[in-house]
């Protein structure tokens, strides 16, 4: 199951461009054998200034067609790690062809969007800068598949 960080913004370089790369990598060849990933980050940026409906036009847009959409939102569930990666296992073995991850630009995601989402999840209650936020997923997704992986990554 493919997975896409689909995020309003550029990550220019930088440590959190860093972090993000090395995070998904380790997706990548953890996820691998359980039949997750690969994973990629998709930045779009609304150029015009059309807020939240035009950045929502872009997510859609940038989406991989036929992913599941989830939307990262502080109103959203704020699963643990360990149910993250249940849900993850759900999605896959529900035969979902891949996962798009959507992260607004400053002023959140569109609810039009939010609406569409199969799922909407929190990192927490705190609200988290939107660049941070791709470093925080990345590494939840990294956690989630060494948790289904068995691996000693996830301290419970």
């Amino acid at each position: 199951m493919k997975v896409a960080i689909v995020a309003v913004g550029r990550l220019r370089g930088g440590p959190e461009a860093a972090l993000v790369a090395d995070y998904l990598a380790r997706f990548d060849r953890t996820g691998r054998p359980l039949g997750l990933g690969p994973a990629s980050l998709v930045e779009v940026e609304d150029r015009r200034g059309g807020g939240p409906a035009a950045e929502a036009a872009l997510i859609a847009a940038a989406a991989p067609k036929g992913a599941l959409l989830v939307a990262l939102d502080e109103r959203g569930a704020a699963p643990s790690s360990p149910e993250f990666a249940a849900m993850l296992r759900r999605w896959a073995d529900g035969g979902a062809p891949g996962l798009a991850f959507a992260i607004g630009g400053a002023d959140g995601l569109d609810p039009g969007l939010r609406d569409r989402a199969a799922a909407a999840i929190s990192l927490g209650r705190m609200v988290w800068p939107h660049l941070l936020a791709r470093v925080m997923l990345a590494e939840q997704l990294y956690r989630a598949a060494t948790i289904l992986a068995g691996g000693p990554y996830h301290r419970a």
